[in-house]
């Protein structure tokens, strides 16, 4: 029997509401999936006709269907059906993987965040030509192992997370905060598939069978080397670092004996320099977040001449800034890193009702609001930069937060000196909150969302994130940015979930879209070359499409190249009712 938990959050409406009750349904539209009851999958409800259209009942139902649990696992492949279109011939033949959460609601009415929720993988094998099969299961990590039942099948979930509350299980005491749930990106290098997750160590897995091989000590064999630290150099800075050295003294024990965090927090997002075949990723001290002061270590790991071991051939580089800075995203280009820094502050009160457990972890954390201003950090990545101090941020004006990165190059300015562009997404933040989900809810809309930062971003206003690039040019100067948006045609779910895909010229500031349609929502789009393409936007969009009204999911290509013409659907592959996911982001090619 497979079951799909699906999570409730307010009594079901049987009608729209009235204007006055929009607040009220816009804020069920967050990332906070609630209690659940679990439904045999071949008897899950599809809606009503009378609820299809632009409705609140419609949209309550959508959004709550969209992160529904999916329990099931195919650990023998199925033969998908193209439901529309046919295969590309110059689509590159292989395997597509895709991570995200995929239980988000236990058996004793406890639900997470997504963020928290347990790590489920698909496999989508084109390597069969014009047949797709696919494969799905759930990363057994040693939280995983911990909060399923191996017999009944049934979950407890027993650890709290970062960005949840438990409310069937234990919350004040609870000092299990750490859950490594392998759910948030998906990397095969040197013939290895790993599974990320933004603060512990990569799960490896098979990557045809998909079955869970172990953790991946990837950075702290690395730390055994010798590597300097560069630090900014001051009459006085020995005073400051003196201060913070004793105040991480006294943390570190707390945080790596009690709360069992890791030295190192190791970022979800990593980079491939395909120039020099290397593997970028990024980690940060654990005790930063409670400091003002960041330490950044950039490891670069090459692939072995077999192309089946991570060598131990590493580069390893440290920085060390004076700011209080969350990084989620990052970039770099032929010389340098490139952060734009979330500048945050310590908050006393949320921090004493996080360690009660009656708040998530990251209450603890809020936006610094002190400085108007956005820094943006270029560290040198071969050898100390000589034209500028590298620990003096450029400050951007605003107060903006990054998220996501799509790339970042060098080029020639007109005085010799080398200029840079790294158009991502950030959220405006005015309100002291750190969850940009409740974008629907917000007053002032327009000034918090979501949006493309580049001049060319004048010609699409609406919502955007998770931008995507050719990958071949990754830290050189691109033409294309992708990213999901939203189209804004539903009027109780305006700016998210996202619902269009946007393909933007820097060069000239034109746009071209596609749009899943009515009451379909996609995740994150990724770029995948054609075979023999020549130019930089002859490839594929690859993109999940959630058909919420019909509970089913759909793997959608579209011609890059098309983008906006009525024929820019390659092929859509539909994956069976009963083996639903829910709504989440990464993708990878093998």
């Amino acid at each position: 029997m497979h079951s799909v938990s699906l999570p409730l959050t307010l009594p079901i409406p049987t009608s729209a509401p009235a204007k006055k009750d929009l607040a009220a349904i816009s804020r069920f539209s967050r990332f906070s999936p609630p209690a659940a009851i679990s439904y045999d999958a071949a008897s899950v409800p599809v809606l009503r006709p009378e609820l299809s259209g632009d409705s609140a009942v419609a949209a309550y139902w959508d959004y709550q269907f969209l992160f529904a649990s999916q329990r099931s696992e195919t650990r023998d492949p199925i033969l998908l059906r193209v439901s529309e279109g046919s295969i590309p011939a110059d689509l590159p033949r292989g395997i597509y993987y895709l991570v995200g959460p995929g239980l988000l609601s236990d058996d004793h009415g406890s639900s997470v965040n997504p963020l928290d929720g347990h790590g489920y993988l698909r496999a989508f094998d084109f390597s069969g030509g014009d047949s797709v099969w696919y494969s799905a299961r759930y990363v057994e990590t040693e939280a995983q192992r911990e909060e399923m039942d191996g017999e009944t099948r049934r979950w407890r979930f027993t650890h709290r997370g970062t960005f949840s509350v438990l409310r069937g299980g234990k919350r004040v005491g609870n000092l299990k905060v750490m859950k490594n749930v392998a759910n948030t990106c998906v990397v095969r290098w040197g013939g290895r598939l790993l599974c990320m997750w933004e603060g512990g160590d990569p799960y490896e897995v098979d990557p045809k069978t998909l079955g869970t091989i172990g953790t991946v000590n990837l950075i702290r064999d690395l730390d055994l080397e010798a590597g300097g630290r560069h630090r900014r150099t001051g009459e006085w800075r020995w005073l400051w670092d003196l201060g913070i050295d004793v105040a991480a003294h006294f943390l570190k024990p707390i945080l790596r004996g009690v709360f069992k965090m890791p030295p190192k927090r190791l970022l979800s997002h990593y980079k491939i320099d395909g120039k020099r075949k290397r593997l970028i990723v990024l980690a940060c001290n654990t005790e930063d977040m409670l400091l003002p002061r960041s330490n950044f270590t950039f490891y670069g790991i090459y692939l072995s001449p077999s192309l089946m071991v991570i060598l131990s051939w590493k580069q390893r580089k440290e920085f060390s800034v004076e700011d209080h800075l969350l990084i989620h995203d990052w970039s770099f280009t032929d010389s340098y890193y490139v952060l734009m820094g979330n500048r945050i502050k310590l908050d006393v009160a949320g921090s004493l009702v996080a360690a009660s457990g009656m708040a998530p972890m990251v209450s603890a954390l809020a936006p610094d609001p002190r400085q108007p201003s956005t820094p943006i950090y270029l560290l040198p990545r071969f050898s100390d930069d000589l034209q500028r101090d590298w620990s003096v941020p450029i400050e951007a004006p605003g107060q903006l937060w990054s998220s996501h990165f799509s790339n970042s190059f060098e080029e020639q300015g007109t005085h010799g000196g080398s200029g840079g562009s790294a158009p991502g997404c950030w959220y405006d933040w005015r309100s002291s909150r750190l969850d940009p989900a409740y974008m629907n809810a917000t007053q002032d809309k327009e000034a918090l969302l979501s949006h493309l930062v580049r001049e060319p971003s004048e010609h699409w206003k609406r919502s955007a994130d998770f931008p995507a690039i050719n990958p071949a040019f990754a830290g050189n100067k691109n033409s294309y940015v992708y990213a999901a948006t939203s189209s804004g045609s539903c009027r109780f779910l305006p700016h998210f979930p996202f619902d269009t895909v946007v393909k933007l010229n820097c060069l000239d500031g034109s746009v071209s879209s596609w749009c899943s349609g009515v009451r379909r929502f996609i995740g994150e789009p990724t770029f995948v070359p054609s075979i023999g393409g020549k130019e930089e936007d002859d490839g594929y969009i690859l993109v999940a499409e959630y058909e919420v009204s019909k509970q089913r999911c759909h793997l959608v290509i579209l011609d890059a190249k098309r983008m906006g013409e009525a024929n820019a659907v390659k092929a859509k592959l539909e994956v069976p009712r009963q083996l639903t996911f829910p709504f989440w982001l990464p993708w990878v090619l093998d």
